[in-house]
């Protein structure tokens, strides 16, 4: 007799990431540290030597390296939301690659929405009787507005 393969497809799954860039004060350092690294060739007509020229040109360079490395470090987050008729699931991969798992039962979780005086979603929280948890933190504000949409309809959803 054949094995029957079953398949349970969620209700709802989103995979949320931050937008990979840099933001305007990370703009403006490597954009400083790009022109400290063309100019410094012209230290080389003063009498210092090639020295202290070639060191800060290398420092100047290790500096925008690690400038750009950590301004890009934040794009390795990722939050995985699925939700299924039994449970929710919030799986959160920070920047270093630690991941967390949380579980919570549609019965008893609620979205919470925070909104500005426009009536813009600032945040979104899910919370039961552990307390709450920010969803999607640093998404920008129309994602956070669609996100909660999406995930209100699938919880609805799920309780029924």
């Amino acid at each position: 007799m054949p094995m029957q393969a079953t398949t349970t497809t969620p209700l709802f799954a989103a995979e949320l990431t931050p937008h990979r860039g840099l933001d305007r004060r990370g703009l403006w350092l490597v954009a400083g540290l790009t022109v400290l690294l063309l100019a410094a060739p012209a230290l080389l007509l003063l009498p210092l030597g090639i020295g202290p020229v070639i060191l800060l040109m290398a420092a100047i360079g290790l500096a925008l390296a690690s400038g750009l490395y950590f301004g890009l470090r934040r794009g390795k987050q990722r939050e995985r939301i699925t939700v299924w008729a039994d449970q929710i699931e919030w799986q959160v991969t920070d920047s270093l690659g630690a991941t967390t798992l949380r579980r919570f039962d549609p019965g008893t979780a609620r979205l919470m929405l925070t909104r500005d005086e426009f009536e813009k979603t600032v945040a979104v929280q899910l919370r039961d009787e552990s307390g709450g948890y920010e969803l999607g933190a640093f998404l920008s504000l129309e994602d956070k507005s669609s996100f909660a949409k999406a995930l209100g309809t699938a919880l609805r959803r799920a309780r029924s």
